[in-house]
Formats: C-alpha cells, structure tokens, sequence
C-alpha cells in the first residue's frame, strides 16, 4: 500500500519523488513511535511533543482544513489555487521536518513566496476595498477558507517559535506569513463569486 499523505514529511527525501507521491511502501503503522517520539529526516528521533513536530503537525492540519474547504465546492480558478497550495504545504511540511539546512531538497523557495504574492495581487482587483474588519463566513466554502487561514496562522505562530530554539529556513515563515493573507483575500473572492454578503464586524457600543 502506499504511505498516507501525513506520514510523507516524516519519510526520507528518497522517498519522495518530485511530484509528491511516496514511492515507498510501508505498513501504515510502525510502533516506532509508541514511546512518544518520532524519526525526522536524517534518522533523528525527536519527542512528539518537541516544537519542530508542532510547527510542521499544524501544517498538515491547515493542508486537511483546505480540502475540507475544497469539498464544500469551489469554482475551477479556485481549486487550482487551493490544490496547488496543498501541494506546497508538503514542501513546507518536508522543509520543517528536515532539521538539515544543508540539505537542500524540498525546501520552501522565495519564488514560492512571490507565486502567493501574484495570487493575491490579482484576486484583490476583484474586490471592494475594505472600510471595516469583516466577519469570518460567506457561505460554507468561504467560512472553511476562513477557517483554513486560522489554521495557517497558527502554523505561521508555531514556526516562529521553533526558529527561536532551532536554526530553519526562513523562507518558510514567509510563505505561511503570505499564504493566511491569501486565504483572507480567496475568502472574500469565493463569499463575493457565491454573490453573499460581507457581514461587517460591529464594536459593543454599536451592536445593540
């Protein structure tokens, strides 16, 4: 059988073919890591619990939120954009897992950084500029790419605080800096494409 999708970042680089796919086979579960530590790349053995697993973990958790987004159905523009960002997440995923910066296969790029920027420079033509912070929704496939970009924040977070501790590549903190600032933009696109209305957020004093 092949290897799960969440189990590619902690293979090693010769597992991993350029497209993504592991190309190695193995049982899904190893016991290995029954006494609460787990191999990164390189035959090291870290605890689950250790920052490195954090960062890279909560990266694969945003991967999942953006296809549960992708299952709520999103136009073909937009699903480009959100399955090739899936593919990038690996990348991320592979690069924080590999604590080798000598090692230079799957690492995370400052063209991959510019690529989110020239998403997001075109899609934001499309909208209204904003006068008020809006609320999280717009219909379940934008309010699961709100959700997403929360998610990718909190990866963007714990990377950080792994770079304080441990040298990383830091074109990865970047890349997740720019990624939630497009899930912000691709949730406005998507709730504006489904025609649903931006819900302006209201101070106390105004709400009632």
């Amino acid at each position: 059988m092949r290897v799960r999708a969440s189990r590619i970042m902690n293979l090693g680089t010769n597992d991993i073919i350029s497209g993504g796919a592991a190309c190695h086979t193995m049982k899904i579960y190893t016991k290995t890591g029954d006494g609460g530590n787990t191999g990164l790349q390189g035959n090291l053995r870290i605890a689950k619990s250790h920052p490195r697993i954090m960062a890279y973990g909560a990266v694969d958790e945003s991967n999942a939120a953006i296809g549960v987004a992708l299952s709520h159905g999103v136009d073909g523009e937009i699903t480009g954009i959100l399955g090739a960002i899936q593919d990038d997440l690996f990348v991320v995923g592979a690069d924080l897992s590999n604590p080798s910066l000598a090692d230079t296969r799957n690492r995370v790029t400052p063209g991959m950084v510019l690529g989110l920027e020239a998403t997001i420079d075109r899609l934001e033509q499309e909208l209204e500029p904003l006068s008020n912070f809006i609320l999280p929704g717009g219909g379940p496939a934008a309010a699961s790419i709100h959700l997403a970009r929360a998610t990718i924040r909190r990866a963007e977070t714990l990377a950080v605080a792994l770079s304080e501790t441990d040298e990383i590549n830091a074109s990865c903190i970047r890349y997740l800096n720019r990624l939630s600032d497009l899930f912000f933009i691709l949730g406005r696109v998507v709730s504006k494409r489904a025609g649903c209305k931006e819900t302006p957020w209201r101070p106390g004093k105004d709400r009632l």
